[in-house]
């Protein structure tokens, strides 16, 4: 056996030697270790779900809650069916990570600045994923694997409309 082929099974067997626990070890504040379970992975199931998801030129959305299946993969399609302009009227889709704050992220997205009102960059770690900011009669779709199961809220992001602007993803 040559060199390089001893030192690839001995990689293979180091790696299959590890520890198959999704427990992570995390300190507590007193500095004890514990252990805390790890988010399980999300496995795609090949299935796509469409959803389309309207707003207007009142700053509502025509859904306050969206339910997909685990594993899908969700098409979601942002159709504003006012006429203002995104300067006036810009709407967006913000879909938020696991347990962060709806109303502190809205309010944190009131120093955004035209033309295209981009999440503030210290907000952006709380995202999972959005379209682009639109106007009247425009449209934006993205793709995204289903986050874990769980409720997940979703926001417009323009200065001011969280507030009468959201709902909540829920992954079954």
């Amino acid at each position: 056996m040559n060199r390089i082929n001893f030192l690839l099974y001995a990689a293979l067997f180091l790696a299959s030697c590890g520890n198959s626990s999704n427990k992570t070890p995390s300190e507590n504040q007193a500095g004890n270790t514990t252990e805390t379970v790890a988010e399980p992975e999300v496995v795609p199931t090949g299935d796509t779900v469409n959803v389309v998801l309207q707003s207007d030129d009142n700053m509502k959305f025509d859904k306050s809650e969206i339910r997909v299946k685990l594993g899908q993969t969700v098409k979601l399609t942002l159709k504003h069916i006012g006429t203002m302009p995104k300067t006036a009227m810009g709407h967006n889709f913000v879909l938020l990570k696991k347990g962060v704050d709806l109303a502190e992220f809205g309010n944190g997205c009131a120093t955004a600045k035209a033309p295209d009102y981009d999440i503030p960059y210290n907000l952006q770690k709380d995202v999972i994923i959005y379209t682009k900011m639109i106007g009247g009669g425009e449209s934006d779709t993205i793709e995204f694997l289903t986050p874990p199961r769980g409720t997940y809220h979703f926001l417009c992001s323009f200065p001011g409309h969280y507030g009468m602007m959201n709902g909540v993803l829920i992954v079954e």
